[in-house]
């Protein structure tokens, strides 16, 4: 008989070094937002593989900051916890990069007991020359750690990295239903893609102030219809997030609902309001509300 194995693969490492875009390659849907802006991922999202005799559950998580407001020091949290449950260890990153931007998650690497893969990003960038000398370099600082090089966006040495993975996996049954494909609401993945739109249609701060509450989510046969709320913090943000006679705030409608219908594979009719809801960034209850600060 099959022995069937089952394990969390956690994805670890700094802002923008393509962990969203590993973990959608390897669940082969969008389950993470990617945009060139760093801190884009804010909580811990599981996305769940599974095959005839393993269920490999990868976790995605914020990119390793040192945090400047409540807000962050959550999704840092939600770093920690990953260390916590692993049962192996992605860390990645990229050509030309030196370590994690906080030192005590370094640590917890160097020390660990578990298995960790080190994934070396982006090599489509580089001379052969420079990928030799990263490999030395990561081998003196993390000397337990398997290499790989990998290209996230070019999917390549991606299979192999996912085979060496299900090799790595404890023999355990599974942990989810075959058929679940992530541990989150369809609520959650509504206000990330809208949350998405935002980040990729505006710039400066204004992505960053923003939370997104799906009130109403209701489902028939031919269609869904929901209604989300885009929480900002002050005032004059709520006029850049509508535009001019409410052009942005449509433009960002019609592209999140060309998405929804690709993930809900059905039609979608959505309505979107603005709201101030002030500092809710620094606001312990406001936090909790959205889903951070389990702890």
């Amino acid at each position: 008989m099959i022995k069937h194995k089952a394990g969390f693969v956690n994805i670890i490492g700094n802002p923008n070094v393509g962990k969203s875009t590993l973990m959608n390659a390897f669940v082969g849907e969008k389950l993470s937002i990617i945009t060139s802006k760093a801190q884009t991922t804010r909580h811990r999202i599981l996305g769940i593989v599974n095959g005839d005799d393993f269920q490999m559950i990868l976790s995605d998580t914020p990119g390793i900051i040192k945090p400047a407001y409540e807000l962050q020091s959550s999704m840092m949290d939600f770093v920690k916890s990953a260390f916590e449950d692993a049962d192996i260890l992605i860390y990645m990153v990229e050509i030309g990069e030196k370590a994690l931007k906080d030192e005590r998650f370094f640590d917890k690497l160097q020390n660990s007991k578990i298995p960790v893969l080190l994934l070396l990003n982006k090599i489509d960038t580089t001379e052969q020359n420079i990928i030799e000398e990263q490999v030395q370099y990561w081998q003196e600082q993390l000397p337990t750690a398997e290499i790989h090089l990998i290209s996230a966006l070019m999917n390549f040495n991606i299979k192999g990295v996912f085979e060496r993975i299900i090799e790595l996996l404890p023999e355990s049954p599974a942990f989810y239903p075959k058929d679940q494909l992530t541990d989150k609401p369809e609520r959650f993945f509504v206000n990330e893609t809208i949350r998405e739109k935002i980040l990729q249609q505006y710039s400066k701060e204004i992505p960053y102030a923003v939370e997104i509450d799906t009130e109403e989510f209701f489902e028939d046969d031919k269609i869904i219809r929901m209604r989300a709320v885009i929480m900002v913090e002050r005032e004059s943000q709520k006029g850049i997030i509508i535009g001019h006679k409410g052009a942005a705030l449509k433009r960002v409608g019609v592209e999140a609902r060309k998405d929804l219908e690709k993930f809900f594979d059905k039609q979608v009719h959505i309505e979107l309001y603005v709201k101030v809801n002030k500092n809710w960034r620094s606001n312990a209850n406001q936090l909790k509300r959205f889903g951070y600060n389990q702890g």
